[in-house]
């Protein structure tokens, strides 16, 4: 349900953005061109393992390449994986903000 929302909102700010559904549709996005940043929606607790994943698989791919969870607080204990990790129980300024922060650094 959020998903579709952080697209808008990201969009809205003047990101590009292309959004998938699933590891399987993730992977092959992530060969098909370069990204500044990939960012991992982690669903919850059971989702960690397959946002470690694919994780690991990018950065063993292309070590360069930013990535960032976003999750709650809870699971955002749970993982070590990527560069960043936007916590947020969705608010939209604040996610914008981490994204501008990881992107554009200062």
């Amino acid at each position: 349900m959020l998903r579709p929302l952080r697209d808008q909102i990201l969009r809205l700010s003047g990101y590009d953005v292309d959004s998938v559904m699933d590891l399987a549709e993730g992977r092959v996005a992530f060969w098909q061109r370069h990204y500044d940043l990939v960012l991992i929606d982690v669903e919850g607790e059971s989702g960690v393992h397959d946002a470690e994943t694919l994780c690991s698989e990018i950065k063993t791919a292309q070590p360069e390449q930013m990535v960032a969870f976003v999750c709650n607080w809870r699971v955002a204990l749970m993982t070590d994986c990527p560069d960043e990790i936007l916590r947020t129980e969705f608010d939209p300024a604040r996610f914008v903000e981490g994204v501008k922060e990881m992107v554009q650094p200062e």
